[in-house]
């Protein structure tokens, strides 16, 4: 297997609001807030869903990877339910082998709201039941040892279960990849970031707002020569100003592509993954990954959601 993914496994729920609507409940924009399922249902009760897919920062990515033609798995945890099911069934259909028996939880499957404004902006409201209850006895080790990179999301990253299941799979794995997810998480775990960056992760995606935020810097030359310093494969989008990536090569650009219309930004960075990950297993160049990052990324973000089929 080329790639297995491990991360929250939440079904999104897509609405379309009013900037209005975010500060009336208090919303940052752009932001992800953790709710708990009454807080949850309180918003779902007020909105109109446009749509439902079974989502997740680094499901989206294994998606992308597996519509290019890549065998790819994915493990996270859903209860034996309605949502749960939905879930296995969506992933199946991708052709995404999902390596997890499901089983009553007591916690139901998780489930994210994402609130697309008419900018385009996109705010999340994450109920993660018991996809944030993952532990290492989730976690299938021979599939982690026979996959050539292990993708984690900064998402799953939490002190307790969810850090047991992180840790295995860096541990078994042949490669570990990570993205940081969201500013939330990285000022949330700063320094356990920091050390995963430095010291177990192979290849991290960022974008300009939390790698600054996690090294402390205010100009981006300064991210620049962190990741020189690095010596491993640090990838940042920045959004019109397109990408970078960083390794022992050096740095390589990519412009981002113009006029496009864009509808909604949710899976930008994770379909950006999806060709950037496809490269580098492929063995097309550094400049090459960049650019197929970029035709995810730009795909996506015309249409809604996060699934480009």
């Amino acid at each position: 297997m080329k790639i297995l993914g491990i991360g929250n496994a939440i079904v999104d729920v897509i609405c379309k609001v009013e900037d209005k609507y975010l500060s009336d409940n208090g919303l940052i924009k752009s932001t992800m807030k953790l709710v708990d399922e009454i807080e949850f249902q309180k918003l779902l009760s007020t909105l109109k869903i446009e749509d439902t897919v079974s989502g997740g920062s680094v499901a989206n990515s294994i998606v992308g990877l597996s519509q290019l033609g890549n065998k790819v798995g994915f493990i996270g945890k859903v209860s034996d339910d309605d949502l749960g099911q939905k879930y296995e069934d969506g992933l199946k259909k991708e052709n995404v082998d999902y390596f997890y028996t499901k089983k009553k939880e007591a916690l139901s499957t998780g489930t994210c709201l994402i609130l697309i404004t008419p900018d385009s902006e996109r705010t999340m409201c994450t109920f993660l039941g018991t996809a944030g209850k993952i532990n290492k006895n989730d976690v299938d080790i021979n599939s982690i040892k026979k996959s050539e990179i292990v993708f984690l999301e900064g998402y799953l990253w939490d002190e307790g279960e969810p850090k047991s299941a992180f840790d295995k799979a860096i541990n078994n794995s042949n490669k570990a990849a990570m993205s940081l997810s969201d500013l939330f998480c990285v000022e949330r775990h700063k320094p356990h970031f920091l050390d995963l960056v430095k010291n177990k992760i192979d290849i991290t995606f960022s974008n300009e707002q939390e790698i600054m935020s996690l090294i402390g810097v205010k100009k981006f030359n300064e991210v620049i020569e962190f990741g020189k310093q690095l010596k491993k494969i640090l990838i940042i989008t920045r959004g019109d100003k397109g990408s970078i990536a960083i390794n022992e090569d050096g740095v390589t650009e990519c412009g981002s592509k113009k006029d496009l219309k864009i509808v909604d930004l949710t899976g930008a960075g994770d379909l950006f993954a999806s060709g950037f990950l496809h490269g580098l297993i492929n063995k097309l160049t550094t400049k090459e990954s960049l650019e197929k990052g970029t035709e995810m990324s730009s795909k996506i973000i015309q249409k809604i959601g996060a699934r480009l089929t």
